[in-house]
């Protein structure tokens, strides 16, 4: 998959490519339909497949001031997943303060038009582009009548009776609700980051910890959960703990895992993480002793739910 950064960077090959627009954030079951079904008609039409996404994300210009707002993915993970629809490339247009005052007509006669010529674009039922959202389904409907393109527009995908959706996908995470949210994603949510050093409390309780710097801020609520965590492209069943160490009258975010029947050093190594369940809540335990015995049934509870899983 070929990835243009600029407009400019575009070759004569896509031009007349079948297209998609979007910010792709998760690249959940909606925007896999959608994108599959892209690489699979320009496939079959002799065309190339070309989706075009920006970043940053557009609401972390248009709203800084809106916060949390999280990304359930990072640029390179949303690249991978796309490469794994089929698509033939993918266009990045840095958004910027500048670029929002875009009008939709200048973005469709321009990009759609001019630059790329686009055989068909296919879209979500309910995006809007364009300085103020001015741009949708019915004004590329209308333009495409007179730049001789198709305008295709994708029903909401649902699971059940609820629409897939970033936003929706991205509160069950922080409700930790991370099971509900893999049936959105079509995967286990995961966060990654390097090993970096702890207190080493968990070597004294006889459950050593990896404690991971989070690469995403989107994450679960505190508490301990079922993961399996990637090491070097092998999978282990851990325990995680996210949150702070009452027990030890430490409040400081740690994000640790206890990765079962793995024997080695983790220093410098990068882990990925893939929440499959919350346990519990993170509690306060009169003693080390005690935090030690619900550590032992955590472990116990974890190999049980990923046993399944696995």
């Amino acid at each position: 998959m070929i990835v243009f950064k600029t407009t400019e960077e575009i070759t004569e090959d896509f031009r007349a490519s079948i297209v998609t627009i979007g910010n792709f954030d998760g690249v959940h079951l909606s925007h896999r339909h959608i994108c599959t079904k892209l690489a699979g008609e320009a496939r079959d039409a002799g065309a190339k497949s070309l989706v075009i996404t920006f970043d940053p994300h557009p609401k972390m210009i248009l709203h800084p001031d809106i916060r949390p707002f999280f990304l359930i993915t990072t640029l390179e993970e949303k690249l991978n997943l796309l490469k794994d629809c089929g698509i033939d490339a993918v266009l990045i247009i840095p958004f910027s303060p500048d670029y929002a005052k875009t009008t939709a007509r200048e973005f469709v006669y321009e990009t759609l038009g001019r630059k790329l010529a686009i055989k068909k674009i296919i879209i979500g039922h309910d995006y809007t582009f364009g300085q103020n959202k001015k741009g949708n389904d019915a004004y590329l409907i209308s333009a495409g009548k007179e730049l001789g393109f198709d305008v295709e527009v994708i029903n909401a995908f649902k699971v059940g009776e609820d629409i897939v959706s970033s936003t929706r996908i991205r509160n069950l995470i922080l409700q930790g609700k991370v099971g509900e949210a893999a049936k959105h994603l079509g995967r286990w949510y995961n966060v990654a980051g390097p090993v970096v050093t702890g207190f080493g409390r968990g070597i004294k309780l006889g459950f050593p910890t990896a404690n991971i710097e989070p690469e995403k801020e989107l994450l679960p609520p505190a508490g301990i959960y079922a993961a399996f965590v990637e090491v070097e492209q092998k999978h282990f069943m851990a325990a995680l703990n996210i949150g702070e160490k009452p027990t030890f009258a430490d409040y400081t975010f740690t994000f640790e895992a206890h990765l079962l029947d793995f024997e080695g050093d983790l220093r410098g190594k990068r882990l990925n993480t893939e929440f499959m369940e919350k346990l519990r809540d993170i509690i306060k335990f009169d003693s080390p002793e005690m935090l030690k015995k619900q550590i032992a049934a955590d472990v116990k509870q974890v190999r049980k739910i990923l046993l399944k899983k696995n």
